[in-house]
């Protein structure tokens, strides 16, 4: 009878734990795929293994993560068109806010379901210059002297190069007086440019393997990763006045419904903002949000004078409809080149 008990209890503890962690945990194994920007290839490899550990000690379930990276605006129309991400943990919240506007797959609210605005690790944008300076670049205004050759992707289909494109905005409205200033600073910006690769991943390569450019505008994560691959082939330079990059996250609903991986991939997200997840970020240039990781990697990153999207644009759809969507203001300096 003892044994009979037992054995009852065990069955309705399994059948408990997998009620409360879903379908997805009545099997052996599951899979999730993150759609992602370019840069974060080398985070999430190290993350999605810390978390498979941790999902396999605590429910004894094996999870396998797949990684997709490109250029984020590129990155979410893939999502939309039937990619099938189970997490989106695109370059900027404006990407994201396109699965809930042109497909339903997120609700309108996603970016309130988690912590520090679905943002688990934040970054900036600085610049990075050829061993020793030779050209002398020390903040924007170098940038747009006649001979230098600037290497940013294509703002178009990168979320990267968005953030690249309004940091150099603000920095010639605050400078130079005024939007017309910022728009004929940037117009000059982009005559400097050679060629608009795709994603930021593809201008680091175009900068660091194909020697082409005297400057690359990049992710701060980016950077440190060049130096750290090429060592002192590089420097990294810190400009006046950058932006407050908060690459956000979340689950994507309509596919974790009809998969049943809704409580691992929200699981996962959740594990970013662990104490290991945060520890990851900031081992791969990221900046962390928790104050533990932030003091432990603080001698990482020096601090700067930047401006939030919100505080300098009004947000991320009034800055995608005044300066990315078709004839607004990155149209009309580019074709014009």
């Amino acid at each position: 009878m003892q044994a009979s008990r037992r054995w009852l209890f065990q069955t309705i503890s399994a059948t408990a734990l997998t009620a409360a962690l879903g379908p997805a945990l009545a099997q052996n194994k599951v899979e999730l795929l993150n759609v992602s920007y370019d840069p974060t290839r080398e985070l999430y490899v190290e993350f999605n293994a810390a978390f498979a550990r941790h999902w396999k000690t605590r429910t004894g379930q094996e999870v396998t993560i797949k990684q997709s990276h490109g250029g984020s605006g590129k990155q979410a129309r893939g999502i939309i068109d039937g990619l099938d991400a189970d997490v989106a943990t695109l370059a900027l919240a404006g990407d994201t806010d396109a699965l809930y506007h042109n497909g339903k797959l997120i609700p309108q609210d996603w970016q309130k379901r988690l912590k520090h605005n679905s943002s688990p690790y934040t970054s900036t944008i600085i610049l990075v210059v050829r061993e020793g300076n030779p050209k002398g670049i020390k903040d924007w205004d170098d940038l747009v002297k006649p001979g230098i050759k600037v290497i940013t992707p294509n703002p178009k289909t990168s979320g990267g190069a968005r953030w690249n494109y309004l940091a150099a905005w603000e920095f010639a409205k605050r400078k130079h007086g005024g939007e017309a200033q910022a728009r004929d600073f940037v117009r000059k910006l982009y005559e400097n440019v050679p060629v608009l690769d795709t994603g930021a991943r593809g201008s680091s390569i175009t900068f660091a393997q194909r020697n082409q450019g005297d400057v690359f505008i990049s992710w701060e994560n980016e950077a440190y990763l060049l130096e750290k691959e090429f060592g002192a082939k590089f420097d990294v330079v810190y400009p006046s006045i950058s932006i407050l990059a908060e690459p956000a996250v979340t689950v994507v609903d309509k596919n974790v419904d009809r998969k049943g991986t809704r409580q691992v991939a929200e699981a996962y997200l959740d594990y970013l903002y662990s104490d290991e997840g945060q520890d990851i970020a900031g081992r791969n240039f990221y900046r962390p949000i928790s104050a533990k990781a932030q003091a432990k990697y603080a001698k990482q990153f020096p601090k700067l004078n930047l401006f939030s999207i919100d505080q300098a644009f009004g947000g991320w759809s009034k800055a995608s409809k005044d300066h990315f969507a078709d004839g607004a203001s990155f149209d009309q300096i580019y074709t014009k080149k």
